[in-house]
């Protein structure tokens, strides 16, 4: 198993200024190196103090990739719905090429109704522009004078420059909530998945149809998933208890006000039962989220046994992105806690060969 760090800013100014979050994630992220996280991650969100801060992933990443030579630079994802394919294919092409080659390309159909007002982008031609977009912009990465007719965007013999770093492109990722089909479909299309613990829903069923999926196409191997995972680690339970309750707590409440609108008229075939999705979020404590493995908290002992316990849970999975300064969490808290991490936590999981017995010995 890999562990990387999840940037998911969670504020608004009043709470902390655009310039001081993004300094000190920056530098949580020069510690991937010497601690031993693997991918560096960050979404895209708009307008809102749930993710608002972050409304162009690859403008972090090309920064973090000058604060770390190892790790890989994921986008958590970058959103078609919003985004003209020509310009996401020349940005990748530009990152991978300032990353040398290390970024990973991580989509998703977006689903909080207030963007897509804002954007002037109906609900219902969601789905129509992922499949779209992701289609447009791996033929763009992967060949030269593309020429496609879409429904939304359409271009006659572009060669997007710069071309990829990596050969014959960076590798994919699809973002996937609850929805079952979008684990099919990146199982069918051979693309990583990137799914998110935190909304409950049969995960372990979820995972499995995107490895079935996987094997019938014929694809090697059984796929890659990268689970979301709130993380805080501290010596003490108590302590871990007290500086991280309450931001998590205040996290799922700005999650649940930025989708408010799925409970307050909002609906749309391309997001079937989201309603229920967001109402069951409104229910949400720290303490039920610790409960169902989907927040990681406590000492190394307690993470480690919750950990073993969750992998075991879904079947398997192969990468943890952590979030590890959500909401207003201190950064000096967030550093204490993947230094403690990485040393009483990670070498457990990250050293194959003893795997099986590093999950024996830890329940």
């Amino acid at each position: 198993m890999e562990f990387g760090l999840q940037f998911f800013p969670d504020v608004a100014p009043n709470q902390k200024s655009g310039q001081q979050y993004f300094n000190e994630a920056l530098h949580l992220v020069s510690l991937c190196d010497e601690l031993g996280y693997t991918n560096v991650r960050i979404v895209e969100h708009y307008f809102h103090p749930y993710g608002g801060y972050s409304p162009n992933p690859i403008v972090f990443l090309t920064a973090a990739s000058q604060r770390t030579r190892n790790a890989r630079l994921i986008t958590g994802a970058v959103l078609p719905a919003f985004n003209h394919s020509l310009k996401l294919a020349g940005e990748i092409g530009m990152l991978d090429a300032i990353s040398n080659g290390r970024l990973e390309v991580g989509f998703a159909r977006a689903f909080l109704p207030h963007e897509f007002v804002r954007f002037g982008v109906s609900l219902s031609e969601s789905r129509a522009r992922f499949e779209e977009g992701v289609e447009q912009v791996r033929r763009l990465l992967e060949e030269e004078d593309v020429t496609m007719e879409g429904q939304f965007h359409s271009f006659k013999n572009v060669t997007s420059l710069p071309r990829p770093t990596q050969k014959s492109r960076p590798p994919f990722w699809i973002a996937a909530l609850a929805t079952p089909e979008s684990f099919v479909a990146a199982g069918k299309k051979g693309y990583g998945l990137m799914a998110i613990p935190l909304a409950g829903g049969k995960m372990a069923e979820l995972i499995g149809l995107y490895r079935d999926a996987w094997k019938s196409a014929g694809h090697p191997g059984q796929g890659r998933v990268m689970l979301a995972f709130h993380m805080f680690c501290s010596l003490s339970n108590a302590e871990a208890v007290a500086i991280a309750r309450q931001p998590l707590n205040d996290y799922l409440e700005s999650l649940v006000d930025a989708a408010s609108d799925w409970t307050s008229g909002s609906s749309s075939a391309d997001y079937p039962g989201y309603d229920k999705i967001i109402a069951g979020l409104k229910e949400e404590t720290f303490e039920s989220q610790v409960a169902k493995g989907a927040a990681w908290v406590g000492t190394p002992k307690d993470i480690r046994e919750a950990i073993a316990d969750y992998h075991q849970q879904v079947g398997g999975f192969e990468i943890a992105s952590l979030q590890v300064n959500f909401n207003t969490l201190p950064v000096e808290a967030a550093e204490s806690s993947i230094r403690l991490f990485s040393r009483e936590v990670m070498p457990y999981f990250t050293n194959q060969v003893k795997a099986a017995s590093a999950l024996a010995s830890v329940v």
